[in-house]
């Protein structure tokens, strides 16, 4: 009877870690779908796709914390399917849109981003087990690849053209926020599958509201807002160092 017990309980086990490994393959599936979507010229599809991918990479973080079935192969797969999604997918659809013209330049631009993206992703593994205090280190790669999805659909939307330069210019800025140590949010400490203020749940309803309303102008104005709020924080927690660099030296003046 206990050896019964024991096997169900390491199947339901067995079968609670397969759930946030659903969520990463469909994340890699959409990235794959928007590989092909590229391929054929159907730029506003893979856009989508890779956004459809950062929801799916969003969740499956948030059920393996909220069932407790983190593992150290679901990082790994994770990374995977991200490097796929967030790497390789917007790499292909900003150089076939937007960076062909450009020749040389233009791919080597769309490596560039891809590289980073690795980079971050090694990186973000290597100091999983740290505190992140609600912050990253360096732009997400799924934010930075949202940033590129939203801008095709944000082009669609109010028919402009793809400005090669423009992109050229945006996926160098991209690349090095990713590595560079500039902190950025995390959505990791808002706890989809728990208590959470009310406050929070309103905004979020406002902003499920805006996208709903206007979503390839929301997408992009969320993700600008993002970017925007990382240099902005930098900032200001400069500004601050300064401030209590400058308060002390006075300190020790005034000590002498």
């Amino acid at each position: 009877m206990r050896k019964l017990n024991k096997f169900k309980k390491a199947h339901v086990r067995r079968s609670i870690y397969v759930l946030p490994n659903i969520f990463t393959t469909f994340n890699l599936f959409a990235g794959f779908f928007a590989i092909i979507s590229s391929i054929e010229s159907k730029f506003t599809i893979a856009a989508v796709s890779i956004l459809i991918a950062g929801v799916f990479d969003l969740l499956d973080g948030k059920i393996a914390r909220a069932t407790n079935t983190s593992s150290q192969f679901g990082i790994e797969y994770d990374s995977l399917a991200d490097l796929v999604s967030f790497g390789i997918a917007p790499m292909l659809l900003m150089y076939l849109w937007a960076l062909k013209p450009l020749g040389r330049f233009g791919w080597l631009a769309a490596f560039l981003f891809m590289a980073c993206g690795a980079l971050r992703l090694a990186r973000y593994n290597t100091n999983a087990g740290a505190a992140d205090n609600g912050y990253f280190t360096g732009l997400p790669i799924p934010a930075a690849a949202g940033m590129t999805a939203s801008i095709v659909l944000f082009a669609d939307k109010i028919n402009i053209a793809a400005n090669s330069l423009l992109m050229l210019t945006v996926l160098y800025l991209l690349s090095f926020l990713m590595v560079s140590s500039i902190k950025f949010q995390s959505l990791k400490k808002y706890a989809f599958f728990g208590k959470m203020k009310f406050n929070i749940f309103a905004a979020g309803i406002l902003i499920l509201i805006f996208i709903a309303a206007m979503p390839q102008i929301a997408l992009f104005v969320l993700s600008v807002l993002y970017i925007l709020s990382g240099l902005f924080l930098n900032l200001k927690n400069k500004l601050f160092k300064n401030k209590l660099k400058t308060k002390k030296t006075e300190q020790s003046v005034k000590g002498i």
